[in-house]
């Protein structure tokens, strides 16, 4: 069974309900039955009732118990979302008026059901920019209480066979925080080592990332790392982690035990934290379209209930990858509350 097969077998154990904000999108529609009919649980599509029915109605389906339709402009939960939007706000100036204007905004409708217990989880972010998509979670779902930064990560999906034996890593951050410092880096690694386990069911093995291994090299950046990994050591001795590695100390068993002697983690690493946004994306993207890894993200950790963004050029089997991904985020936050 493949991993994303494995994800989507986890997440229908643990069914959640999942707003997706662009229901007016066909892959977004398309997606949300599949996910209904594979039992990963309750969907509800964001969008103008007409629109979105005609969707339905294109591929065969309908709104049914399982599969709802959520307009912002006739819905009964409206009124309590701009009230809630006000509320949260107001301080930076938002008036009645405004609020009630972004109750209309599906971006925040959607993140709104999750704040106010109506929904799990959201995903958006396959029409608006990731920008409009973490702004809305972040706004109104905000940062989790015991959390010291809002990251992300990508999901990695090495090809079937791979030599290396793998068959899944997280790589972070890829695609939210530009240049962490020290305490940032080794909060991101928490995060992510945290975020293997929920999704992969499987025992984090977390590299601090540098152009230096072990004190091979010397420089400003280095220390960074290399402060981030003492930091995530210290604060969780728990997580299995080393640092700081180059990636080919990191990933390969030779060149780890030629590097890095003695480390549990050096060769065997499948949590890969990048020093900065530049290294992580780039990083991502090399192994992606160089590598043929399946890349799922950007994953956002640190929220205090789960929501998600897609890429924009995504596919319908993206969006109910992200929804198994969306739904066993929120089934570990259940379990830790």
């Amino acid at each position: 069974m493949s991993v994303l097969e494995t994800l989507q077998r986890r997440a229908a154990a643990q069914p959640a309900h999942i707003v997706l904000s662009e229901g007016f999108d066909p892959r977004i529609v398309s997606a949300a039955v599949r996910a209904v009919d594979a039992g990963l649980g309750q969907v509800t599509l964001v969008g103008d009732t007409a629109t979105v029915t005609e969707q339905l109605a294109a591929i065969g389906a309908a709104a049914s118990k399982a599969l709802h339709i959520a307009d912002p402009a006739t819905s009964p939960l409206t009124t309590a979302v701009a009230d809630t939007y006000l509320e949260l706000r107001k301080h930076k100036g938002v008036t009645p008026e405004t609020a009630q204007k972004q109750a209309h905004d599906p971006m925040v409708f959607a993140a709104m059901l999750v704040r106010l217990g109506h929904a799990d989880g959201t995903v958006g972010g396959a029409v608006a920019t990731t920008s409009d998509t973490v702004r809305a979670a972040l706004q109104v779902i905000g940062k989790a209480k015991d959390a010291a930064l809002v990251s992300s990560f990508f999901l990695m999906v090495l090809p079937e066979g791979h030599a290396s034996g793998r068959d899944a890593m997280i790589f972070s951050d890829s695609g939210l925080v530009i240049d962490p410092n020290s305490e940032e880096l080794a909060a991101i690694a928490a995060q992510s080592a945290g975020s293997f386990a929920a999704l992969l069911g499987a025992t984090p093995k977390v590299a601090m990332l540098s152009f230096s291994t072990q004190g091979s090299a010397r420089h400003p950046s280095v220390t960074k790392v290399a402060d981030a990994a003492k930091l995530l050591r210290e604060n969780h001795p728990h997580i299995a982690s080393d640092g700081e590695l180059q990636f080919d100390a990191a990933f390969d068993p030779d060149v780890g035990a030629s590097k890095a002697k003695g480390s549990d983690v050096a060769g065997h690493a499948n949590v890969m934290i990048f020093p900065n946004l530049d290294a992580g994306n780039i990083g991502y993207k090399i192994a992606q379209r160089v590598g043929g890894c399946a890349a799922i993200g950007p994953i956002l950790q640190g929220l205090a209930k789960p929501a998600n963004d897609l890429s924009r050029g995504c596919t319908a089997d993206d969006v109910v990858h992200m929804i198994a991904v969306t739904a066993l985020q929120a089934a570990a936050l259940k379990e830790r509350t």
